[in-house]
């Protein structure tokens, strides 16, 4: 199975919950791989952002089942606050 690692352009690093969820589901891993850095900042930062370890969990499941859909991003986010223009390596 072909893994994952955080890539050095990422503004956030995988944590270690979501990385297991990529390894241990090649469908998902494939289509995380898919996504744009931006993308994949986003999401990420959309899982870390929230305060309860359950709204995370939940978080990582709603992201399995909505990369399956077809989406790219985390719903009703506006992006990633820590972003700014120009300022991805």
């Amino acid at each position: 199975m072909t893994k994952t690692t955080a890539d050095k352009n990422l503004i956030h690093k995988t944590p270690t919950d979501l990385q297991e969820v990529l390894n241990n589901d090649t469908k998902i891993l494939m289509l995380w791989n898919s996504l744009t850095l931006l993308a994949r900042n986003e999401w990420i930062c959309w899982i870390t952002s929230v305060k309860k370890i359950e709204t995370r969990k939940n978080h990582i499941k709603r992201l399995s089942v909505e990369l399956r859909e077809g989406k790219r991003r985390p719903c009703c986010r506006s992006g990633c606050p820590h972003r700014k223009l120009g300022k991805l390596k």
